[in-house]
């Protein structure tokens, strides 16, 4: 009987045993794959950025601000967004455009060299946003919440597709020409131009934006 059971103890021990070493993998297992997860996440962040064309030409005189007073995260929210819904759609547009065939953009301060590379497509549009099937309202909300996201994940090129207007009224774009009006007057747009005809020609915008500050 004595035998029996330091058998049975012997056996409890080798299962302790067994447990701990399962537990000790899995715990290894769990480590390696959260390991693999923030190296995957680095490599896929290496591969978004690696091509990302530097804003050239910008002589922008820097000034030290006194930091404002913490505002909630919601009020400034809603701040942005009353702001953006006081944007005008008859604004007049013209006096800002470049005298191009193309109607292009550029806020002062931007290098002349800028906007021509965007002309030719040489900006790597690292994100895009396409208006059909949206009314005027819902695609100025659209473009509005895409401008402050790309700003926020540091994107710097853009393309706004608002089609050519084939399926409007009069067969006009009238979305292209509120498009521009709503870019104009929005401070994170540095500039913008229509697209290259492989990268949507009249049916498209490209926008270079500020870097997140």
């Amino acid at each position: 009987m004595k035998k029996l059971t330091s058998m049975a103890d012997l056996e409890g021990v080798r299962r302790s045993l067994k447990e701990q070493r399962l537990e000790a993998e899995r715990q290894e297992k769990i480590k390696a794959a959260e390991a693999k997860k923030l190296q995957d996440e680095a490599n896929l962040f290496k591969k978004l950025v690696r091509d990302v064309t530097p804003l050239p030409d910008i002589n922008l005189k820097l000034h030290e601000l006194e930091k404002p007073a913490p505002i909630a995260r919601q009020r400034e929210m809603d701040d942005e967004a009353v702001l953006w819904e006081s944007i005008s759609d008859e604004m007049d547009v013209e006096r800002f455009l470049e005298t191009d065939d193309k109607l292009s953009y550029r806020r002062n301060g931007v290098g002349v060299e800028a906007l021509k590379k965007l002309r030719k497509g040489q900006w790597v549009i690292q994100a895009q946003i396409d208006l059909h099937g949206l009314r005027s309202d819902e695609a100025r909300t659209a473009v509005g919440e895409f401008l402050r996201s790309s700003v926020k994940h540091d994107i710097r090129c853009v393309r706004i597709i608002h089609g050519k207007g084939l399926g409007s009224i009069g067969k006009e774009p009238v979305l292209k020409e509120k498009v521009k009006r709503w870019l104009v007057q929005k401070d994170e747009v540095l500039a913008f131009c229509q697209a290259p005809p492989r990268d949507g020609g009249a049916g498209a915008l490209l926008v270079i934006l500020k870097a997140r500050q």
